[in-house]
Order: C-alpha cells, then structure tokens, then sequence
C-alpha cells in the first residue's frame, strides 16, 4: 500500500529538521509528516521527535485529523493512466492514385509486361492490380497497396530495367514509399497484402489465394495460375496477424523465397487460428547452390521469350496445390 503522509526526507544542512513542540530542543531532533501529494507539511506540530527514550513525542496526521475532525485519506489515491490513443490509420487521397493511372509508354515494367505477354494481357494486369506510374524516378512504377475496403493505403515505388525487368540497384536501389514521397511526415502507415482490394470481387470468394514476397512476382504468376488469388506482402518480414485478418477461414498457400521456407513456416503455424495455411516447398526442393533468394517469378520466366506473346509461356515448372 502506497501512503499518501509519510515523514520527510532527510536533506543536508537540517533544513528538514525542527524543534520538537514538546522537549523543544534546540538540535532540531523534530521531524514532520509531509503530503506526498501536495509535497507540503501536514500541520507543524505534526511529525516525530527523534529522542525516543527521552522525549518520545509522535503526532501522526491520522490523530491530527481526529483531534480536528477533518477527513482524510492514508491511502494514495489511485491514480490512472489514460489509454493511449490509437492513432488512426492514413490513407493516400484518391486523386493521387488516379493521376498514376496513365503514362504506360513509359513505364518500364509495363514496357517489359508487354515483351513477355503482349498488349491483351498487360493491360489487364495493370486494370486488375492498379499498377501505377511515379515521377519519382523516369519511368518509374507504384504497387499500390489497397486494401479490403478499397482504400488506399500507400504505394510502393519501384524502378525497374525496362529491359530485364529487374530493379535499378545502381548508383543505388530504387524503392521509395509514396507517402514519403509526398512528405507526409506523419502518416501512419499500416500496410496491408498488395493485391487485396481482389477479395472483394465476387467471383473471387471461393477462390485459394496464394502469397509471395514481391508484387512483381505476383502479377507474374497470376498470369500463368489464375485459379488463384496472387498476394504480396512484400518482403520476407511482411507476413503479420493484421494483414492476415482478412483471409480468416480462406484456404493459403504460401510461397516463400528461396531459403525463406522455415520463417514462413514458423508464420504459417502462429497464424493457423486465422486460415487453412499450406508453405510450398518446391523451390527448396528444385534450387541450386546459385540460385539463393529466387522467387517463383524467376523459375517461370526462365526460359520467357524475348518477344511478345499472347498466351504465357510453356515452362518445366510445375506449380504444386
């Protein structure tokens, strides 16, 4: 129990020590009770001679509120904390996300789509996943991040070699947020699975969904497996039980990075409660020494042609239910 009077501290230089009312010596053997709460004394004859065999004075605050009629409380009051207050979460303005959807000429990963599948396919990955074009860099791609109830809730920015499909890495690597792009130094970001916003179509209710790292891999490979719902939670961190919540009771099958398969395992099993979680493995299985840190997209477009075509390619690999 934490009591609100309790005798004063000591100090140097006897400022905190008086003469006692009663044996009222000149040493200054008397010290009094003081109100934590309020740091003042209780009354100045309140308090405890310190010469015990010979004066034995004591006058505690709870006789002084007797003697004085005057209700009191030994106790500290309870004092509590307020709850901390959630900040909401930020979302991008509409417009924004608007205004990225054109200037496809010079996209460079929509350029590369178009090498690998040809117009009819690329234009519906750009319509189904939103994908959209920055000025932050020339030619420049956002993934828009969109979550379940259709509200925005950043974009990743990326800039890809039109001609490998692969991120600029020099003079440095090109990825940027578009809420740090805009400086909205307070935004509270709280990203959800790139690819989201497709839960809400209807036809899409029954469907299994699948979740990569990357949301390039996984406009790739909703292109060779569309009997799935492709997500990305970009990055090997990027599985958490926020973003999960959405696929409570849905049927997942995770594909993890070439060796990402234990952490994404060890995912799989904390979020059990929420789906039906399967990891693949196969990548595991089927990668060589050379080849740490692929993804699905780079075993699919192993052997892509250089030139465009309408129908995905015929590739060796084989995607496991």
């Amino acid at each position: 129990m934490d009591y609100r009077y309790k005798l004063e501290p000591y100090k140097s230089g006897h400022v905190t020590r008086y003469r006692c009312p009663r044996c009222q010596q000149q040493e200054r053997t008397f010290v009094r009770y003081i109100d934590t709460e309020t740091n003042q004394h209780v009354h100045e004859n309140v308090g405890k001679c310190n010469r015990e065999d010979n004066c034995q004075y004591h006058y505690t605050p709870k006789m002084f509120f007797q003697d004085n009629k005057i209700q009191h409380d030994r106790r500290m009051p309870t004092i509590r904390k307020p709850k901390p207050l959630t900040k909401p979460i930020s979302f991008i303005a509409e417009d924004v996300f608007q205004s990225s959807q054109q200037q496809y000429e010079s996209n460079n990963f929509v350029q590369w789509l178009q090498k690998l599948f040809g117009d009819d396919i690329t234009n519906e990955l750009v319509e189904k996943y939103g994908i959209g074009t920055s000025k932050h860099w020339a030619g420049a791609t956002v993934f828009w991040l969109i979550d379940i109830d259709l509200k925005i809730r950043t974009g990743e920015i990326i800039h890809f070699d039109a001609q490998t499909g692969r991120t600029i890495k020099e003079p440095q690597r090109r990825k940027y947020w578009v809420h740090s792009a805009l400086n909205q130094s307070d935004f509270n970001l709280q990203q959800c699975f790139f690819g989201e916003h497709l839960l809400t179509i209807s036809e899409n209710t029954s469907k299994p969904i699948a979740i990569v790292e990357a949301a390039k891999t996984a406009i790739i490979a909703s292109v060779f497996f569309p009997q799935y719902i492709w997500l990305a939670c970009l990055g090997k961190n990027g599985l958490n039980a926020d973003k999960f919540k959405v696929l409570k009771g849905r049927k997942v099958v995770l594909y993890p990075d070439v060796n990402a398969f234990d952490y994404w395992d060890e995912k799989a099993r904390e979020f059990s409660h929420i789906a039906s979680i399967e990891v693949s493995s196969q990548l595991e299985k089927i990668a060589t020494p050379d080849e740490s840190g692929w993804d699905i997209a780079d075993y699919l477009l192993r052997n892509a042609p250089n030139e465009s075509a309408e129908q995905p390619t015929n590739t060796n690999f084989q995607f496991s239910n």
